[in-house]
């Protein structure tokens, strides 16, 4: 997959997807530190320190910006994905996955955008399905859009989030296969 791609949300908005970079660390640190104060997508109490956000979002992933066109790289960013083996060795052609979008740009097409291609650059990348080890139950957006781009739900771990009101919730392990 040869990035950068462009394309357009549904409502005709010109955007970007590029590789990241090292311009792309702080806007995707302050999108991040939005997602876990959410509190309804990551598994995250808090931000976690530079050293530890470089090593989940840049050490052994593929990770992917989006921009509008024409903005400086850097700047405003609209949402992003990690890719990476869900585990070693043997099975290491199991991806995973994690996904982020800012607020005013939910709604859009983004996120679906963003699945899309990142199951056509796992496929691409050699892997042979991809597994989403912790998505909330109560992110009904997110498993909508999943069961759209083809995943199913394996299981359900009761009681495995703490939410932000310190009640619990389950989460659900999804997963797709990529093979023809």
């Amino acid at each position: 997959m040869d990035f950068p791609i462009e394309a357009k949300l549904k409502d005709g908005t010109p955007i970007q997807l590029a590789l990241a970079d090292h311009r792309d660390s702080e806007p995707l640190r302050r999108l991040f530190q939005t997602i876990i104060e959410e509190g309804a997508s990551y598994p995250h109490d808090r931000l976690p320190g530079q050293a530890d956000f470089m090593a989940y979002w840049f050490t052994g992933t593929s990770t992917i910006v989006a921009y509008q066109q024409g903005s400086q790289r850097g700047a405003d960013l609209l949402g992003a994905f990690y890719l990476k083996p869900n585990w070693p060795g043997r099975a290491r052609h199991v991806a995973n996955a994690g996904f982020i979008v800012a607020p005013q740009w939910r709604n859009k097409g983004l996120g679906w955008l963003l699945g899309a291609v990142m199951l056509q650059y796992a496929t691409e990348l050699g892997y042979r399905s991809v597994i989403f080890n912790l998505v909330f139950a109560e992110n009904q957006v997110a498993r909508r859009l999943w069961r759209k781009l083809g995943f199913s739900e394996l299981a359900v771990l009761p009681g495995a989030v703490l939410k932000n009101d310190r009640t619990y919730q389950d989460a659900i392990i999804m997963w797709k296969s990529l093979l023809p």
